[in-house]
């Protein structure tokens, strides 16, 4: 990876990235990327100069035939946190691999109609670094910020634009179970990140 440094889930790139004309201030922005793909995500965006965070913890493992190995679990997944400029972050919102970007559904929806980016405090990220680099049990976070009864909207793909409601949460594999009322009572299994809730 270059040049850079990686421990318990940090990954730092050249600090010359945040330097855009516009909005100076580096900010915390959380990326959303496919599951499983956190780390290499972190290591792509590294490589082009931004500073990334993928939270993880390191575990033992103990496999059938006894051996034990230790594994750099991800603890959020499909998040790579990304700390530049909002310029910045308009750039990598293009990125092929990059999903898109977290929105703030608690802010102020904008004059366009759109939910602000959400962003992390500087303390928050620096708080959850020592929580992963210091505990001796295993951190866990939920995933899945919905429940059952939930309105949503598909956000992309073929099915974008579509809503449904949510009837099964599966957390392990960050699905929701959404059933759309249309054709009788049709259900489809669709990833989080695909989807945003209606209020």
């Amino acid at each position: 990876m270059n040049a850079n440094n990686e421990s318990n889930g940090v990954t730092t790139g050249p600090s010359g990235a945040g330097g855009a004309v516009g909005m100076k201030q580096n900010r915390w922005f959380v990326a959303l990327v496919k599951q499983n793909t956190e780390k290499s995500s972190g290591e792509k965006l590294t490589r082009l100069g931004y500073h990334c965070y993928v939270p993880v913890q390191n575990e033992m493992r103990i496999w059938k035939n006894g051996r034990k190995t230790v594994v750099s679990r991800v603890v959020i997944p499909s998040v790579v946190f990304v700390r530049c400029t909002e310029n910045n972050r308009k750039e990598i919102v293009n990125l092929p691999y990059i999903s898109r970007f977290m929105t703030n559904k608690a802010g102020i929806v904008t004059q366009a109609g759109h939910k602000p980016i959400a962003s992390i405090p500087d303390e928050q990220i620096d708080r959850l670094q020592f929580m992963l680099g210091n505990s001796d049990t295993p951190v866990s976070f939920s995933a899945i910020p919905y429940k059952r009864g939930d309105i949503v909207r598909v956000i992309r793909g073929k099915l974008l634009g579509l809503v449904g409601e949510v009837q099964k949460i599966d957390d392990k594999h960050s699905e929701l179970t959404v059933c759309l009322d249309f054709l009788g009572y049709a259900s489809l299994a669709i990833e989080t990140i695909n989807v945003e809730p209606i209020n």
